[in-house]
């Protein structure tokens, strides 16, 4: 991590990533980059659903292969590289039939590495292969739901799962929040860990950098109007005044189990979450 000397209070405690030494290029594969359109909280008709989103800097977007539907044939890792949009690093990978593709860099791999799409590919990081050929306690990301349709699960910076059991057509795979969930054993996972697992241990400091990576100002229930919040109103500071913490729309929180009972993925689920305080 870099640290910064105090010669602002805002700079004491800040810290960031280091990514000299690491990152081998500033500059994006044009043809894989285009712009878009950030989310900053509001539907269709303009008006704010998820409050204390927006501004933040200009990015373009780096479209990533999630997909991997080039089989069988190996890929060099040809840059390290710094994606505004996610937290941990991309690559941008040559396969050897000439095309190219942004992919998520696993921990241990780095410019010169290959590695290759297959069934049968060797259990080496970055290697992406079926979940019924993967041994019990391989850690992996990048894991699929549905076959081919591209990686949903374990992408955030220097995370992993881990192949807990093979059973009957599923494989139980312990996800980051330690849940136990069973998926398809012919849905394919990289093996290894995503990249970058410093990016928690980051201090954002100050203000001017939480307004840069989109996120405004929060302002607290108890000072808003009447009007605006259930907390909101009374001259001075006042306490709650009801018997459980709640949400501007008066939906309660704080504990509060908030996931459908009846969720279309709940009987994939073998353990729930073990919920922890924050600390």
């Amino acid at each position: 991590m870099k640290t910064y000397k105090p010669t602002t209070p805002s700079r004491r405690n800040m810290t960031t990533v280091s990514y000299r030494g690491v990152i081998t290029t500033n500059d994006p594969y044009k043809p894989l980059t285009h712009g878009f359109k950030r989310g900053v909280g509001r539907n269709a008709f303009g008006r704010i659903t998820s409050p204390y989103k927006g501004g933040g800097h200009k990015r373009s977007y780096r479209e990533i292969d999630f997909k991997y539907d080039i089989m069988d044939i190996p890929a060099k890792v040809e840059t390290v590289e710094y994606d505004p949009n996610r937290s941990g690093f991309i690559s941008l990978v040559s396969y050897r039939n000439g095309a190219k593709r942004y992919v998520l860099l696993p921990k241990s791999m780095k410019v010169g590495d290959t590695f290759i799409v297959s069934e049968k590919a060797d259990l080496e990081p970055g290697n992406r292969l079926k979940l019924s050929n993967i041994p019990v306690g391989t850690y992996v990301y990048n894991i699929e739901v549905k076959l081919h349709a591209g990686a949903k699960l374990v992408r955030s910076a220097g995370v992993y799962a881990q192949v807990v059991a093979h059973d009957n057509g599923y494989t139980s795979i312990k996800l980051p929040s330690t849940e136990v969930r069973k998926i398809v054993d012919t849905c394919y996972a990289c093996i290894g860990e995503v990249s970058n697992e410093e990016f928690r241990l980051r201090n954002v400091g100050k203000a001017g950098r939480s307004r840069n990576l989109g996120r405004r100002p929060k302002t607290r229930a108890m000072a808003k109007n009447a009007v605006d919040h259930p907390y909101g109103g009374g001259e001075g500071a006042q306490p709650r005044g009801t018997r459980r913490p709640k949400t501007k729309y008066g939906k309660t929180t704080g504990g509060h189990k908030t996931r459908k009972p009846k969720k279309y993925s709940n009987v994939h689920i073998v353990s729930r979450r073990v919920v922890r305080k924050k600390k």
